[in-house]
């Protein structure tokens, strides 16, 4: 398969997965916690929700789609959990 063609799907599942956890602000809360002490472990925690949630996401999926949002708390996200996002 192409990068076209999986491109399409895997990104609306990691914006689909994004609007999930963001609706989510007990989860949001917890995995910002987490990214700011161990930030590769919630890049894992976040693909491993996608898997649970049906919407299987690489981790360069998920870093793609928070640094592509234009929105201050993902950018905040971003600058603070840069290491492993």
């Amino acid at each position: 398969m192409s990068d076209a063609v999986t491109a399409g799907p895997a990104t609306s599942h990691a914006a689909e997965l994004y609007a999930r956890i963001s609706a989510d602000a007990d989860l949001t809360q917890a995995l910002f916690r987490q990214a700011l002490q161990d930030p590769s472990g919630a890049l894992d925690r976040i693909v491993a929700l996608g898997a649970e949630l049906n919407l299987p996401v690489s981790r360069d999926e998920v870093r793609s789609h928070v640094a592509s949002l234009d929105d201050a708390a993902s950018k905040q996200w971003l600058l603070k959990a840069r290491g492993g996002l």
